[in-house]
């Protein structure tokens, strides 16, 4: 910041080097004692050629800084392979189109077996009957919790919600809230969003499928909704309008797996079924398709991890496997084997860290430290939520 001696080395410390003629005596004392003015060989000037000395602090080892060393020594994350545990789901309906399993924000996972919906803490393994339903409405065909995870939407075959007259012709498949805006969509195409909150809960209906509605997913912001149906196509809607905002059109078969980034605004992940068996990524603000991912078969249910850019996704014939997969290079990481019948749903624990997945084998099975390890420190106990204090209210 010194601009009299910047100057200096700039202009008459170059001539002195780059000129031919001897510099006479006169010029040459000019010269000599500018130089002693502006202190020319001060050590407080750094020069960038040389390094910096090594600090006294570290000469026993330099090169063993702390982020140096993190760098070296991270290891691979060691993802299981197993369950961590096994559960009975006797009654369970093999169809593809439905949606049977959510896992709440109190760490209460829901399951539909047949025409009861039963609650199972995760955090101490007790389990209620929620309801059972009468063979007039039944079997129960989706269920969702919402984001405050003590109210659960329970969808039927009769062509109602449970509180919720109305609206559906034919039975109610997928299910999605958007705060107080419930979403509803079944096999008469049409998507309704009900407003819970008031006695005429109609707010708007899109129309847009020709066919079952089965894949249904507000995006984390709420400002769009992706619905996929057994007419191959994905729709992407706004609360705002009735009208859809794109059409994806690639899929060649009933697209029920949707999946939104939670890192990446308006980043969808959609899966198409038994005949496609692709995974696209769509801009959701253009209608572009970003990739496609061929995976040998059937995909029924897709979810972002929370901690990782990775993706995992559940399939039917012939290995009725999971596999999670690295984002975006779409490289496999691991595949988790053990269910014997196709993979209907999945559901991601609160803390992001553990999957549920149920299948047409009739068992619900946990795996542990699927997208990242759990941080050690907290114990289980204060973890614990009380999972039922008081049965949660049906929407």
């Amino acid at each position: 910041m010194d601009f009299d001696y910047a100057r200096y080395m700039l202009t008459g410390a170059a001539v002195k080097n780059e000129s031919a003629d001897p510099c006479s005596s006169k010029s040459s004392l000019y010269r000599k004692h500018l130089a002693e003015i502006l202190n020319i060989n001060r050590s407080r000037i750094l020069a960038f050629k040389n390094k910096a000395p090594p600090s006294s602090k570290h000469t026993s080892n330099s090169s063993s800084s702390p982020i140096r060393h993190r760098k070296l020594t991270k290891q691979k994350r060691r993802i299981h392979k197993f369950p961590e545990r096994i559960l009975d789901a006797p009654d369970i309906i093999d169809d593809f189109y439905l949606d049977l399993l959510d896992w709440s924000s109190g760490d209460v996972i829901a399951i539909a077996l047949k025409n009861d919906v039963y609650l199972w803490s995760a955090s101490d393994g007790s389990t209620v009957e929620l309801l059972s339903a009468s063979d007039e409405i039944g079997p129960v065909t989706s269920v969702r919790w919402a984001a405050d995870g003590r109210h659960l939407a329970v969808g039927f075959t009769n062509s109602h919600l449970r509180r919720l007259q109305g609206g559906h012709h034919l039975r109610v498949s997928s299910l999605d809230w958007n705060k107080d805006i419930l979403t509803s969509a079944g096999m008469d195409g049409l998507i309704i969003n009900n407003d819970v909150r008031v006695q005429s809960h109609i707010v708007s209906t899109y129309r847009g499928h020709n066919d079952e509605v089965c894949g249904l997913r507000w995006c984390p912001t709420g400002g769009q909704l992706a619905s996929g149906g057994n007419d191959n196509l994905v729709h992407i809607w706004s609360l705002s309008s009735n009208q859809w905002i794109h059409r994806l059109e690639e899929h060649s078969a009933a697209v029920k797996a949707l999946s939104w980034s939670p890192f990446q605004s308006g980043l969808l992940a959609t899966g198409g079924g038994l005949g496609d068996e692709r995974i696209r990524f769509w801009n959701t603000n253009t209608g572009a398709c970003l990739n496609s991912v061929g995976t040998g078969s059937q995909v029924c249910s897709l979810l972002w991890s929370s901690h990782e850019r990775e993706l995992l996704s559940a399939h039917g014939f012939s290995s009725n496997q999971l596999t999670l997969w690295r984002y975006p290079s779409m490289v496999k990481m691991v595949e988790l084997e053990g269910h014997t019948s196709r993979v209907l749903s999945m559901a991601k624990s609160p803390d992001g860290y553990k999957v549920a997945s149920i299948a047409g084998d009739e068992t619900l099975r946990i795996w542990n430290a699927v997208f990242a390890t759990p941080p050690k420190g907290k114990s289980a106990e204060e973890r614990r939520w009380e999972p039922f204090p008081n049965i949660p209210r049906i929407r």
